[in-house]
């Protein structure tokens, strides 16, 4: 399959947003909140260069929580059509976009033209929520603790508190899709 075709496989945001049965509150929280800076000029140039979207994603996923509503907010500005797949449906597709070659992270934002080119690649995380994931991380005792799993397990609920709540996340996410797509 080709990229068009994989786009025209997806499903509609909002039919995937009612599908959720994990993160929608948060999702929807994000995507209630985030208001995009107004950049005429890259929302123009955005505009006229009319891409699409293929998001890789899964509603357990606290990174897709965090980055599909700023996309979907990013994607309503521009007029640029967005097309869900869920990764663990589309294997044959997530593989050709590994994260360092190895890994299923998602999401993955895969921006194409009217000709099913990809044009550009986004995720899984924008650098400054790397960063913040990696620090979490470190905090953590090591692997083989008694105590690793109870301890993973708050790490990612706070993770994901702090991905809900804190606008400077939906900020970066914002300013790193836009890198992406100047």
């Amino acid at each position: 399959m080709n990229l068009n075709d994989w786009f025209n496989k997806g499903m509609n945001p909002d039919a995937y947003i009612d599908a959720m049965e994990q993160n929608k509150e948060n999702l929807l929280h994000i995507y209630d909140s985030f208001k995009p800076p107004e950049d005429d000029a890259f929302i123009q140039k955005l505009q006229e260069s009319y891409l699409r979207a293929i998001v890789l994603t899964e509603d357990w996923c606290g990174d897709a929580m965090l980055n599909v509503p700023v996309l979907l907010r990013l994607a309503e500005q521009a007029k640029m059509p967005v097309h869900m797949l869920l990764r663990d449906q589309n294997l044959e597709l997530m593989d050709q976009y590994l994260t360092n070659g190895k890994s299923r992270s998602i999401p993955i934002f895969i921006f194409i033209d009217d000709d099913g080119n990809e044009v550009a690649k986004w995720g899984p995380r924008a650098g400054k929520v790397q960063e913040y994931v990696e620090e979490s991380r470190q905090k953590l005792p090591a692997k083989e603790a008694n105590d690793y799993d109870e301890k993973a397990k708050e790490m990612y609920m706070f993770m994901s508190k702090s991905f809900r709540d804190n606008p400077s996340f939906w900020q970066a996410v914002y300013e790193s899709i836009k890198d992406t797509l100047k």
